[in-house]
């Protein structure tokens, strides 16, 4: 490599969740934020024990990690890190965010996905400033057309200076399928077909997950923007 050239930089997309289980609205947001930002991959990292879901019992990792995989093995940009299931405990963002820099390096460039829906909860995060000091870029994802409201920007400015700067929207298309709702459908025997890869259709019928009835959970925000899936 001459002097005048610089290797390049890795452009990551992180997209943390549940995944339980990934669908087409993850996948769809995903895609879009890879584009828009040029992004050379999208990591998707599936959470452990969430802990801000202690209500529900997540499927077990094994099974959420298969239908990732089975998800994305069409999308050679896109790849899954199992940092959190690996770790014992809840996982937090900050946490995360700080072995993957020591992992990749201080010249990767790194931006973490959020839905919009999210990003008014960000500065409750703990330790949000050490979520944002570890990034390049905090990306919004809202439905077409969005913009957060001024006010909004202008208030986690005040709260964590620096978060201006760092933030980008990214609208993507708007697909209104939620875990949740899957879930149900399964468990009330209605389809699932078109709303998540027919690979992953296909590993739910045959491991038979989701079958049991669901208690009423609140919908996750009824949409398919990302639910921060670490703590708050």
């Amino acid at each position: 490599m001459g002097m005048g050239e610089t290797q390049a930089v890795r452009r990551i997309g992180l997209l943390g969740g549940t995944f339980d289980p990934i669908h087409y609205g993850h996948l769809v947001i995903a895609e879009e934020v890879r584009a828009t930002l040029a992004l050379s991959e999208v990591v998707f990292i599936p959470a452990g024990q969430p802990p801000h879901k202690p209500g529900r019992p997540v499927t077990p990792a094994q099974h959420r990690l298969a239908m990732l995989q089975l998800a994305i093995a069409s999308n050679p940009a896109f790849s899954l890190c199992e940092i959190e299931i690996e770790r014992p405990g809840p996982s937090y963002t900050v946490d995360t965010l700080r072995l993957l820099r020591q992992r990749w390096g201080s010249q990767a460039y790194l931006a973490f996905i959020l839905g919009a829906d999210s990003l008014a909860e960000f500065t409750s995060w703990y330790n949000a400033a050490g979520v944002l000091a570890q990034l390049d870029c905090l990306v919004a994802v809202g439905r077409p057309g969005y913009r957060p409201p001024q006010e909004l920007v202008t208030a986690l400015e005040e709260r964590l200076p620096g978060i201006g700067e760092r933030l980008r929207v990214v609208n993507a298309p708007y697909l209104s399928i939620s875990a949740s709702d899957l879930r149900r459908r399964v468990a009330e025997g209605r389809p699932i077909k078109y709303q998540t890869p027919e690979s992953v259709e296909a590993y739910i019928a045959q491991h038979q997950l989701y079958r049991e009835p669901m208690p009423r959970e609140p919908a996750e925000g009824r949409s398919s923007y990302v639910q921060d899936a670490h703590a708050s």
